[in-house]
């Protein structure tokens, strides 16, 4: 069987990759991290999603995102540089073995991933987006992330089954 990593920070787009990963046939394990957020809202939903979609193994790294200033690019330009650089500086590369980054979701909008997410079957209740939740883990529904995925469910004509607070 194939086997795959999948990166699950348990919001719809990296939930949407593992359903992608698991439905077409890869054994997939999820890797999430603990890089400081403020609260473990993520990688809860993170555990969530990999018990519910039936990942092989679950991990959590802990990293320290400071020393890339921000979040790793994903760009596509950034995916093809970083795959051509494993398949020369990993052990796999090096003994001739293929390093091989999907990224199925990268020219899709919101409203496509959510929608492939719903045929997929996946439960998107089970996931988290809010940069700033209550502290009952409710999502603010007012930073960047929320906007953005609320305009994703608009524009898909699908009800976002999270649950919003207001501050």
């Amino acid at each position: 069987m194939k086997r795959a990593v999948v990166l699950l920070s348990g919001g719809i787009d990296s939930t949407t990759t593992l359903a992608i990963a698991i439905a077409e046939g890869f054994e997939a394990y999820a890797l999430s991290f603990d890089y400081g957020q403020r609260h473990q809202i993520e990688t809860r939903a993170a555990r969530r999603v990999a018990d519910s979609l039936g990942a092989k193994e679950h991990r959590i790294a802990k990293i320290d995102l400071r020393v890339f200033g921000g979040y790793p690019d994903c760009r596509p330009e950034f995916i093809e540089a970083f795959q051509t650089l494993a398949n020369l500086a990993t052990k796999a590369g090096v003994e001739g073995g293929r390093f091989q980054l999907h990224t199925p979701l990268i020219k899709f909008s919101k409203a496509e991933i959510i929608r492939k997410a719903v045929q997929l079957g996946v439960n998107l209740s089970l996931t988290h987006s809010c940069y700033d939740p209550s502290p009952e883990g409710l999502a603010c529904g007012e930073c960047d992330s929320c906007l953005l995925r609320l305009k994703g469910f608009r524009e898909a004509g699908i009800t976002d089954p999270v649950r919003y607070g207001k501050k």
